[in-house]
């Protein structure tokens, strides 16, 4: 694929492969925001309860947790490409006949979850094979760009296009959210089977190898590279002080800080807008201090911005806090996905990154039940002061990665092996 150089940095030309993966990305993402946004309005209307209200979103977890592994040693044995349409393919069919149940009236909470488990249990296999598949599409100098693209504009879909349609869509009724996203899964589905790539060439697997011997085989190389081990240890503490602070968040801005819910969602809409300029910032940041010092100088940034929440009590340090930590959370992301790619070897891909997608996602729920303890026993600024502890110790346990002799995989982009400078 040729590519352009924009800055100094080199990013893929949208025509060709990526061009349609990105749009397949963004347009699948803006129908699960949709759905996400729609699903608890529903669930609130078929049950009273709040364990089982609360229990439609614990099954946006709960599958990484059980199957996350699996579904990268799968994504490793298969053709990531037709496992992704597939997979939409699927989940598309399952959304239209879900919808069609709630415009017939015979929806039900135990659906409501089962459809739920289901969809993020097949999303453990996509979003691995979407990360093992990237690589094959653009050249590896290209990768922080392409990643950088990528979050991008499903932030901009999820973030801040697809939340307020919500509320209009409802209006015409509420399984038209829900045909909504069935219709983008399956343009998904269509333009990623419409890809013409050629995945590289696979070494054949030992006679007798078992899925459960490749997840370990993957867990050991994980383990064994500083920089990865590093990455995702670091990645789960952030993702466990976020947890803390989201779950909470509603409580800090309407009782701490005695505001009302348009200020609520002014805070929530900086996260987003500080998450669109953190994509520009990216690739240009892990040009000058590499990707794991963008890591450590993006979490140095957010501890600043959670003290700066939990100890001014002022709308306005929310608000800057917030878009603090929506840039420095996208350039997180970019660069710890970029990393991943560009150190695991090529056919471990989809199990290095399902496991550190396993070990970040265990950190929202745990995040959210300390926050939670947290805020009814030492107040309701102390999740964000919580988080700020977390994040340092992330900052801290990225410091072996920065230390300079790390080899590195064919680092072909001048990011991977720059350090923290003094």
């Amino acid at each position: 694929m040729t590519a352009t150089e924009l800055a100094g940095v080199r990013a893929p030309a949208w025509r060709g492969g990526f061009g349609r993966l990105w749009t397949a990305a963004v347009v699948s993402r803006f129908g699960d925001a949709l759905r996400t946004a729609a699903l608890p309005l529903l669930a609130v209307h078929l049950s009273d309860d709040p364990l089982v209200v609360a229990s439609v979103t614990a099954c946006g977890y709960l599958p990484w947790l059980l199957f996350g592994l699996l579904g990268g040693a799968i994504a490793d044995r298969v053709d990531q490409r037709r496992a992704m349409w597939a997979v939409d393919v699927v989940r598309g069919t399952l959304v239209a006949c879900f919808a069609l149940a709630v415009g017939l009236g015979h929806a039900s909470i135990v659906v409501l979850i089962v459809l739920a488990f289901t969809l993020t249990t097949l999303q453990t296999l996509f979003d691995n094979a979407s990360t093992a598949l990237l690589p094959s599409l653009v050249d590896r100098a290209e990768l922080g760009s392409a990643n950088a693209r990528l979050m991008t504009g499903q932030q901009l879909a999820g973030g801040l296009l697809a939340g307020p349609l919500v509320p209009l869509l409802l209006v015409a009724g509420a399984a038209v959210p829900f045909a909504a996203d069935a219709v983008t899964y399956l343009l998904a589905a269509a333009l990623v089977a419409s890809l013409r790539i050629r995945l590289p060439a696979r070494d054949p697997r030992p006679a007798g190898s078992t899925l459960r011997a490749e997840i370990a085989a993957g867990l050991r190389v994980l383990w064994q590279d500083r920089v990865l081990r590093a990455v995702c240890v670091a990645t789960l503490l952030c993702n466990i002080g976020m947890g803390a602070l989201i779950a909470t968040l509603v409580l800090h801005v309407t009782r701490w800080l005695h505001a009302g819910n348009v200020e609520y969602a002014a805070a929530m809409t900086a996260f987003s807008v500080g998450s669109l300029a953190g994509g520009a910032l990216a690739p240009w940041l892990a040009r000058r201090t590499g990707r794991v010092g963008s890591l450590f100088l993006g979490g140095c940034v957010q501890t600043s911005a959670l003290l700066l929440m939990g100890t001014v009590r002022h709308l306005g340090a929310v608000i800057v806090g917030m878009v603090l930590l929506g840039a420095m959370n996208l350039v997180w992301n970019v660069n710890q996905v970029t990393l991943m790619q560009q150190r695991s070897p090529d056919a471990m891909v989809g199990r290095i990154s399902s496991a550190v997608r396993t070990a970040s996602t265990s950190g929202g729920p745990v995040g959210a039940l300390l926050g939670g303890a947290v805020a009814g026993g030492y107040g309701l600024n102390g999740p964000a002061l919580l988080a700020a502890a977390l994040f340092a110790l992330a900052v801290i346990s990225l410091i072996p990665g920065c230390l300079p002799d790390v080899s590195v995989v064919e680092p072909d982009d001048g990011a991977t092996t720059a350090h923290v400078k003094p």
